[in-house]
């Protein structure tokens, strides 16, 4: 049996603030506190989470520096890529720059911490 990814950890000045970020953008809800930490995921109740990882949120007193090694990509599952970045730029995603071509078929976002994402067609 191979392992596999049940929890993604980031640091986060102010936890509380990037889990409801994301959990506008993944539609999960909170499903654990603990020190300060915040982990959400789908709701244990509907069961739609067993095969998903969950995001845990925790406390740093450290800035970011420089671009993330490892980035969470995103795709719609409702609406076109359009739509889908109008509703992630109106919860709080900003576009950013770091050295796309204009190419791409993809976007490169940051969340309200500015930890890069991308939002994939």
């Amino acid at each position: 049996m191979a392992c596999r990814i049940t929890d993604l950890v980031i640091d986060s000045s102010d936890p509380e603030r990037l889990a409801s970020f994301w959990c506008e953008v993944l539609g999960y809800v909170a499903i654990g506190r603990m020190h300060g930490s915040v982990r959400i995921g789908y709701s244990p109740a509907d069961g739609s989470g067993e095969s998903q990882p969950t995001l845990t949120f925790n406390p740093t007193d450290e800035p970011k520096r420089g671009k993330l090694r490892l980035h969470i990509d995103v795709n719609a599952t409702d609406r076109d890529q359009a739509a889908e970045l109008d509703r992630l730029l109106a919860a709080g995603a900003k576009p950013i720059d770091i050295g796309q071509t204009g190419e791409e078929h993809w976007h490169v976002l940051a969340d309200p911490e500015g930890n890069e994402f991308c939002l994939l067609r």
